[in-house]
């Protein structure tokens, strides 16, 4: 299953499909406020992610990778990809035995998309949200907070947050597509660093001779 597809796929789960009856659940807002603070503070994060898909028959993908976070800009890599995010242009680095392609897009094209730089942020405009029961993950005590996208077109219908109680950290979300798929990210061994350098989230293509250069700006 290509990643790239199916993780440009869950960057678009943010128009979620929701019911006009939703409502702005006041205990919600104040975890998912007190989970966006917390993001603030750390101005800039690394951590480790696992990514898993999974479909209604129980088919599914499994992927692992790490991740950075500065402000608006981000770094993902994964086996034989990476994805660069310096908030102005993206680069999609392809690299496997044979051959390596990178594919240039501009930031602005990504505006309204899920990333991991403003998943922090998403319930602020334009959904409605509610507390679901307290549970455990990852052998913590978790909150979930549900998102309910109040567009009816959107190809998924819900979101759910996992942020822990004790330290409000994000640790993980759900994507349900509403026929079945699951798409899912975890994160783990996250770490705060506000002085990554800005050239960590830019992809140089002069350091890659022979590379395929597809630019689609």
């Amino acid at each position: 299953m290509n990643f790239k597809f199916l993780f440009y796929a869950f960057l678009a789960s943010c128009f979620l499909a929701a019911s006009s009856q939703a409502q702005k659940d006041p205990k919600a807002k104040v975890v998912l406020d007190a989970m966006s603070q917390k993001f603030q503070s750390m101005k800039g994060f690394t951590a480790s992610f696992e990514y898993t898909f999974q479909d209604e028959g129980g088919a599914g993908d499994r992927q692992s990778g790490e991740v950075a976070v500065l402000g608006d800009k981000y770094r993902l890599k994964l086996p034989d990809q990476e994805i660069y995010n310096d908030g102005k242009t993206v680069w999609t680095f392809i690299q496997t035995a044979g051959y390596k392609e990178v594919t240039i897009n501009d930031a602005a094209g990504m505006e309204g998309e899920l990333t991991p730089s403003n998943i922090y942020t998403l319930y602020q405009s334009g959904f409605n949200y509610s507390l679901l029961p307290d549970k455990t993950y990852q052998g913590k005590p978790i909150s979930t907070v549900e998102l309910t996208a109040l567009k009816s077109n959107a190809p998924f219908k819900q979101v759910r947050l996992l942020v822990e109680k004790s330290t409000q950290q994000l640790l993980g979300w759900e994507m349900l597509d509403g026929q079945g798929g699951v798409f899912s990210y975890s994160f783990k061994n996250l770490k705060a660093a506000p002085s990554l350098p800005l050239s960590y989230f830019t992809f140089d293509v002069k350091k890659h001779p022979g590379i395929e250069v597809i630019d689609l700006r």
